[in-house]
Parts: C-alpha cells; structure tokens; sequence
C-alpha cells in the first residue's frame, strides 16, 4: 500500500477494528465496516431533492370512492 495511503485516518481506524479480530476472535462486522468505509473513503454520496417519484397510475380502494 502506498505511504499516502498507509497514513489515512481511515487505514488506522480499520485497522485498529481489525486487531482484536485477529488477537482475541472478537467481532468481525467492525472490522468489515472499518475496511469498507476505508475502501470506498473518497466517494461522496450525492443528495436527489427529487426522491422517489409518486405511481400517479395508482389504484383507489373500494372504501375510498
């Protein structure tokens, strides 16, 4: 892994979950975690103010008409 890399805040936060995984068989989902927030660490999650777009075709109930 390149020094850059190796230096990240991220690298040392899994790697820190990763140790009593290894030394004392503790949990594995904080290791996973750590790994995948470390892996995918320069993606930004784009906010849609459109959301979900309504199913205007919908059906109305029996009880509604």
């Amino acid at each position: 892994m390149p020094k850059n890399e190796h230096d990240a805040p991220e690298w040392h936060t899994a790697m820190k979950a990763l140790l009593p995984v290894v030394e004392r068989g503790g949990p594995t989902m904080f290791a996973r975690i750590g790994v995948l927030l470390a892996l995918n660490r320069h993606h930004v999650v784009e906010f849609n103010p459109k959301g979900k777009e309504p199913h205007w075709g919908r059906r109305k109930l029996k009880k509604d008409q």
